[in-house]
């Protein structure tokens, strides 16, 4: 599979058409960013991290009846994927009080939630990804109830999996956003499951493995991606 023409560049990826009209190609990018884009760093290896930990994420999803838009990873930067019509609201999963929980809420981190919390944002980086309800989503015609229960579903699910998955390797899942959009009338996962996206801590030491590590200057970023990513590969 070729790279087409460029269709989009984001924050951490870039987007090309393929000679195939359903599939696109996904190119992993060593930029790290935050806060809406004011913070931004090159990070040596952290596109190739990143691809092959949403990889690995996407393939074990996907073999627990998860659909998504993966279809393989071409290099150790690049995936195919399939052409979603993305629906543009990021769906926050949360387990563990942090980050803006915290703040919006003076709740302390990392103190456990009684049950999971699921949380909507417009995916709108000019208006800094406002918070959504469902009313909201359903008024402004982002999507509809049906689209918007299967998305909720979805993220139980995906979120029921990866606590597991990743219980087993040492590491707690303490939150994460997940995107999603239609694909022949069906709602698939999309965009990427990362430390980009997600917050890991080490089981033990509740040590940070994500993109926190660049959001509050603690460095070692790419050790921890890469220590998130040897866990993955582990065999237990």
């Amino acid at each position: 599979m070729q790279k087409g023409e460029f269709l989009y560049e984001g924050k951490a990826k870039r987007v090309y058409r393929t000679e195939d009209p359903t599939c696109y190609i996904v190119e992993y990018k060593d930029t790290a960013t935050a806060f809406d884009g004011l913070k931004k760093e090159d990070l040596a290896n952290k596109g190739v991290l990143n691809n092959n930990i949403a990889a690995l994420f996407f393939a074990m999803l996907q073999n627990e009846g998860i659909p998504t838009h993966f279809v393989k990873k071409l290099s150790e930067r690049e995936m195919l994927v399939r052409a979603l019509q993305i629906i543009p609201v990021e769906v926050i999963v949360r387990n563990i009080v942090a980050g803006s929980l915290a703040k919006r809420l003076g709740l302390p981190e990392g103190a456990p939630l009684k049950s999971t919390v699921l949380e909507f944002n417009l995916k709108n980086d000019a208006l800094h990804d406002p918070m959504l309800n469902q009313y909201h989503i359903q008024a402004l015609e982002l999507a509809t109830a049906r689209e918007l229960a299967r998305m909720e579903e979805l993220a139980l699910r995906v979120n029921e999996l990866l606590r597991g998955f990743l219980e087993k390797r040492d590491i707690i899942l303490v939150d994460f956003k997940l995107e999603f959009g239609r694909f022949g009338g069906e709602i698939l996962l999309g965009d990427e499951i990362s430390p980009d996206t997600c917050r890991f801590w080490d089981a033990g030491s509740g040590e940070k493995l994500d993109k926190d590590r660049f959001r509050r200057d603690l460095g070692g970023v790419t050790d921890a991606y890469a220590e998130v990513l040897r866990r993955l590969l582990e065999v237990k």
